[in-house]
């Protein structure tokens, strides 16, 4: 420390968290007043000062002004917006590790620092978790989160189409050496390719991956719905076909694994996803996942109970891209995602530091370990892997299977609520009868006011709760409310009945209003 006062500041933070962490177990709190909001904005200096404030009056003001401004969305398990973890107390001590030690996780030099072998461990163990070959998947980092791991789908199976068309064209054998798109640019290399269009081939998908799309150089527009039914997530085999024949396009295909507003997949067996193999093996398409929160169905057993939700994740070992979020349920703090290929040749034409000597590791290491800034998008990195690696190795295999089956049961309970409810109504539709909500609810709950005027302040009225908190969306065009269920601390009964407690209260108090 420079001076006593340093430590002393950083001790007063320190007991501020560990009073709020306990403080926040009883639940009661998950977002703060907006007139707490508005008082802390008031406060924020808006000029930058000349000498500074000194760190004891700016610990003053974070701790007593800013702090008491933000939301419980990591600390509640009644917080449900989008589907946001928490941080299990593994990955909150390993937390405190890497800001301390606030090391750039970048290149691999092993003789300086175990942080990439560290890495190394965390992303294998990931690999077990979800019940993948260590060997299927040499391809692998962390990233900010699924959008950035959505993009690394994107752009290695963008490299591998077009590369691929180019090899056969000019009739390459397997051993020479082809003009890639990271060398030559996409438009050149359409061109030496003879492609005239690109397609992303997919179901609902969710707006990271549209925006993974345009950052790669594909486009928005470049979606094409192949489903049975119109907004449907099932794939449409014969419609997927004709698309993958279109002549000179190149084509990725990408499943939906637990689609973002319901939770629900596209795909239901390993056969499902053996027949979208066979489709792109046909016409040299690329197979990604995006399954931000879906992989964790892989965690399961495929029980009476889950077997189901379980089967929405098989066969997705047939991919040649996954991507997925950390942050979500594996309950590790922000930003933390995952991203796994079959084919690291592809991650390393995209995403080599090509004539960069200074961010050589020299010598070929001889664990193996690949420099993370040749296989992600980051040159600088923070040390992600830690809190994984810690929360896994604390709780295993057991202790994350009873966090989402307790997530799971929660939202069944509360999707069985709403659907007998009078005023309520349980979306999609089809989730009818207590047997179809009990096999197919994975961990979100979409539903509405029957009231129309009522459904469009629905979320508002609830989150002025404070109690609790939900996020809006739309389904079919009409407002819904979507409950999430992401927070390691999730208790089904204790939980449930306060959801219950407060949609009770908030159509009371519009009934009483109207």
């Amino acid at each position: 420390m420079q001076n006593p006062s340093d430590q002393t500041c950083l001790s007063q933070a320190q007991q501020h968290v560990l009073k709020l962490i306990f403080e926040s177990q009883d639940g009661n709190r998950v977002l703060p007043h907006v007139t707490t909001i508005q008082k802390a904005s008031s406060s924020l200096i808006s000029s930058l000062p000349d000498q500074g404030h000194g760190i004891q009056r700016t610990t003053e003001h974070v701790l007593e002004e800013i702090t008491p401004a933000l939301n419980h969305q990591a600390l509640s398990p009644s917080y449900y917006g989008f589907v946001t973890g928490g941080v299990t107390p593994a990955a909150r001590l390993a937390e405190e590790i890497v800001s301390a030690y606030d090391q750039n996780v970048a290149v691999h030099l092993p003789e300086t620092s175990i942080a990439t072998t560290v890495e190394d461990h965390a992303l294998k163990l990931l690999l077990q978790l979800f019940n993948f070959s260590l060997e299927a998947w040499p391809g692998r980092t962390f990233t900010t989160g699924a959008t950035a791991s959505n993009l690394m789908g994107l752009a290695c199976g963008r490299e591998h189409i077009i590369n691929g068309a180019i090899q056969k064209r000019r009739k390459h054998s397997a051993s020479q050496t082809a003009q890639t798109v990271g060398e030559l640019g996409l438009l050149a290399a359409c061109r030496e390719a003879d492609i005239a269009d690109i397609q992303i081939l997919t179901n609902l998908p969710h707006s990271s991956l549209k925006k993974a799309s345009s950052i790669v150089g594909l486009g928005r527009s470049c979606f094409y719905q192949v489903s049975r039914s119109k907004d449907g997530l099932e794939f449409d085999f014969d419609m997927l076909e004709e698309r993958l024949k279109r002549p000179h396009a190149a084509s990725i295909v990408v499943i939906s694994c637990a689609e973002v507003n319901t939770g629900l997949f596209a795909t239901h067996s390993h056969g499902d996803v053996d027949a979208l193999r066979a489709l792109c093996d046909k016409y040299d398409a690329w197979l990604h996942v995006d399954a931000a929160f879906g992989l964790f169905a892989r965690i399961l057993e495929s029980s009476e109970e889950f077997g189901y939700v379980h089967g929405g994740a098989e066969g997705l070992e047939l991919a040649d891209s996954i991507a997925g979020d950390a942050h979500k349920l594996l309950n590790v703090p922000y930003d933390c995602g995952f991203f796994f290929c079959r084919h690291p040749c592809q991650t390393q034409r995209v995403f080599q530091n090509a004539n960069a000597a200074y961010l050589s590791a020299g010598s070929p290491s001889l664990d193996h370990i690949e420099s993370p800034l040749n296989v992600g998008i980051e040159n600088s990195r923070r040390f992600r892997a830690l809190p994984v690696y810690s929360t896994l190795v604390s709780y295993g295999r057991r202790g994350y299977q009873n966090m989402l089956q307790s997530q799971i049961r929660f939202a069944r309970r509360v999707a069985w609520y709403i659907s007998q409810h009078p005023d309520l109504e349980l979306l999609p539709q089809a989730l009818s009868d207590k047997a179809s909500i009990d096999r197919e609810t994975y961990i979100i709950v979409l539903f509405r006011a029957k009231n129309e005027a009522m459904n469009h302040t629905l979320v508002k009225c609830i989150n002025d709760s404070c109690q609790i908190y939900v996020t809006g969306t739309s389904w079919n065009e009409v407002p819904a409310c979507r409950i999430a269920a992401a927070n390691w601390q999730v208790d089904p009964e204790r939980d449930s009945v306060r959801v219950e407690s407060v949609l009770e209260q908030v159509l009371r108090d519009w009934r009483h209003a109207h």
